[in-house]
């Protein structure tokens, strides 16, 4: 992946990832089972993806307009550092990340989906659409992936950026 000088100073600056859910994690669907549970599919590969993230010593995010157990597990698993559910006004908590991270902007890369978003697409280091987002995500983002939401999406861009920041030889030496 050939990255432009511009996409790679502003993903050398990242420090902390935020994911949404549903179209970025997930690939949108929402599956009602006959008893009322719901039902998701999340990436192994985008799992994979923040388990590389926080190896090398970064932070992660996920804010969350839906609420539910099964993102509650999943971020677990990931080892998420700060999740939020059920926030469909989503700017305030975002502000409340940065301060508890102490980070600013520049250092936050956003992958987003959807116009609950867009204010935090517009304030971001790097901001990042999946393919399958709405048309005021991909106008204001400074990447668009290759893979789409819960497809790989979130790997590709954590790949993208370790590599920008000279940290992915790291993470590979642990499998060589």
């Amino acid at each position: 992946m050939s990255l432009s000088q511009e996409l790679t100073a502003r993903a050398s600056k990242v420090s902390v990832l935020l994911v949404d859910v549903d179209g970025v994690l997930t690939d949108g669907r929402i599956i009602y089972a006959e008893h009322g549970d719901e039902l998701k599919s999340f990436d192994v590969q985008d799992g994979a993806g923040l388990v590389f993230w926080h190896r090398v010593g970064l932070k992660s995010a996920i804010i969350s307009g839906r609420k539910s157990k099964l993102v509650k597990r999943r971020a677990q698993e990931m080892k998420v550092d700060f999740l939020v559910q059920g926030q469909l006004i989503k700017l305030p908590v975002y502000e409340q990340m940065l301060k508890r991270f102490r980070v600013a902007d520049e250092q936050v890369c956003a992958i987003c989906d959807d116009v609950m978003e867009l204010p935090i697409a517009l304030r971001v280091g790097l901001a990042v659409a999946v393919p399958n987002a709405v048309d005021e995500i991909k106008r204001v983002s400074h990447y668009v992936t290759h893979r789409a939401g819960g497809r790989g999406a979130v790997r590709e861009v954590v790949d993208l950026i370790l590599k920008a920041k000279g940290l992915a030889e790291q993470v590979l030496q642990r499998y060589q």
